[in-house]
């Protein structure tokens, strides 16, 4: 009896001890892992402990989630350059009070918020809250002052992921924003007015709700004449589009400047989006909130730590959203769906047989009424992966499986440029016509690249790179050497107005004649 009992409690410290030990592989293989990996991996073993999404009691879940979102507090040297002014209808105002774009003389300081997806320091924010800043530090709950590493920056979602050097710290679980249903109940948690931790509530009021704030962010703003013209008209000038993914979250939960970055979670406490916009008159909130949805955010995040920069999957096509009031060169009665406008050579889209002409109604079998119904979706995705359209041609629908492309789909300059560039004296730069991998990367339909700048010229003067793609010169579009040079009289005040896009955004350079 001795032995057989022996034996029992010698299997059970084996099995004890080879559970303990499968464990803690598993949570060492799990370091370096997704954050899904990560975030599944804590909460399988610290369980949310929060009311039913059905009861409007947020106490449980105010608690989980308020120790996982930190302020975030950032330093900027003076600038050298920015945008400069601002449009007359800028009714949205971001949570940052101007982001860090505006050109300054002084050194300055701002906050936001930010949330902890895993518990080794990685933090996710908004891209405005700590864009071109020189120091960002981050204050835990515990009143703890932590320097932060920015690990990757994405201005096409307004997303940033930072990361402190600490452990063990409190985790905000991801949950899924594609089960968000308009009505339902949600908190938003941050920072606002540089004040402790908030907690607001309010319902869903819309989902994959564009408003251009990130193209606003980036400079995509009407010039001087056009504002002139919607005061003439009324008639608002229609603007180029941008390669921005805007699908937010909309909800009429208070939140204030400081917000940005912060968590909009459900009532069971998960994270369900990144809070990163009002609409206001003031800048304070007035009604609405805008947040970007977590399993788009999932994405960015993953791509920052794996690469350190986000791989981007592309369709390889232009397009116009469609609706009662059509454009007369688009010859359709359809008002859902999106109007393909013009195919990317060598994209996916052309590989799998679509063409301009073409009305997109639906992707992977999910309708699609908007262009933010098709990019968030697009977004989450990678190079590589398959996408299947629904497309209406000739009266029929017909289904067509895109492979996605990278970014060389839609690369930047082309070689073949190189040779065709010409320079503008006056302005101590080359330049070159845009390509048209160029236009569909940018979501543009004009412009000039930047081949060579001249150094003390006045490109150079004024921080204009070699690289960017101007698309007006003083508020003239462009689309040749003549065409700058022919705009290039056309001062204002003598004041030469330069508008562009990169990478980095969309800028204004406004510099006296010289």
């Amino acid at each position: 009896m001795k032995k057989i009992l022996g034996i029992t409690v010698l299997a059970a410290f084996i099995g004890g001890a080879a559970a303990i030990g499968g464990y803690k592989l598993f949570e060492r293989n799990q370091l370096g892992g997704t954050i899904s990996e990560k975030q599944e991996l804590y909460f399988a073993n610290n369980p949310l402990k929060v009311s039913s999404a059905g009861e409007a009691d947020f106490t449980q879940a105010a608690a989980a989630v308020a120790p996982g979102v930190v302020h975030i507090k950032t330093t900027y040297a003076a600038s050298s350059k920015g945008q400069g002014g601002s449009s007359p209808f800028d009714m949205f105002e971001d949570f940052f009070g101007g982001g860090g774009r505006q050109a300054q003389r002084q050194p300055r300081a701002a906050s936001g918020s930010g949330v902890i997806i895993s518990q080794d320091g990685y933090i996710v924010t908004n891209n405005h809250v700590v864009e071109n800043a020189d120091k960002v530090e981050v204050i835990l709950t515990d009143r703890r002052k932590v320097e932060a590493k920015v690990i990757g920056r994405d201005p096409n979602t307004d997303l940033a992921l930072i990361k402190v050097n600490a452990t063990g710290l409190p985790v905000v679980k991801m949950g899924n924003s594609d089960n968000v249903q308009v009505g339902e109940w949600v908190l938003a948690v941050g920072y606002p007015l540089d004040l402790n931790t908030t907690v607001t509530a309010g319902i869903v009021s819309a989902k994959a709700r564009s408003i251009g704030i990130i193209g606003r962010e980036q400079g995509n703003q009407l010039t001087e004449e056009e504002y002139d013209e919607y005061r003439r008209t009324g008639k608002r000038p229609q603007q180029a589009p941008n390669t921005s993914i805007e699908a937010f979250i909309q909800t009429d939960a208070a939140i204030n400047p400081g917000n940005s970055g912060g968590a909009l979670v459900n009532a069971n406490g998960e994270l369900i989006g990144i809070n990163s916009a009002i609409a206001s008159q003031s800048g304070y909130n007035q009604g609405y909130g805008f947040a970007i949805p977590v399993n788009l955010a999932r994405k960015i995040v993953d791509d920052f730590m794996k690469y350190g920069s986000v791989k981007r999957g592309y369709i390889g096509v232009n397009f116009v959203p469609l609706s009662a009031d059509n454009p007369e060169e688009i010859k359709t009665s359809e008002i859902n769906g999106l109007y393909v406008n013009d195919v990317v050579a060598g994209g996916g889209a052309e590989a799998a047989g679509l063409k301009a002409g073409d009305i997109i109604k639906k992707v992977d079998g999910t309708t699609i009424y908007d262009s933010p119904d098709l990019q968030e979706k697009v977004g989450r995705l990678n190079p590589g992966d398959k996408v299947k359209l629904t497309v209406l041609r000739d009266g029929a629908l017909k289904d067509y499986t895109v492979t996605l492309k990278g970014e060389a789909s839609v690369g930047l300059v082309a070689n073949n440029n190189a040779s065709k560039a010409v320079e503008i004296s006056k302005l101590g730069a080359t330049f070159a016509p845009v390509s048209p991998a160029q236009k569909s990367k940018f979501g543009i339909t004009n412009g000039v690249v930047v081949t060579g700048v001249t150094a003390g010229k006045a490109f150079d003067n004024y921080g204009i790179p070699k690289g960017l793609i101007i698309t007006k010169v003083n508020g003239v579009s462009v689309n040749s050497v003549a065409d700058v040079q022919k705009a290039l009289p056309q001062t204002r005040n003598n004041i030469i107005r330069i508008a562009g896009v990169d990478e980095q955004g969309t800028y204004n350079f406004n510099f006296p004649v010289q």
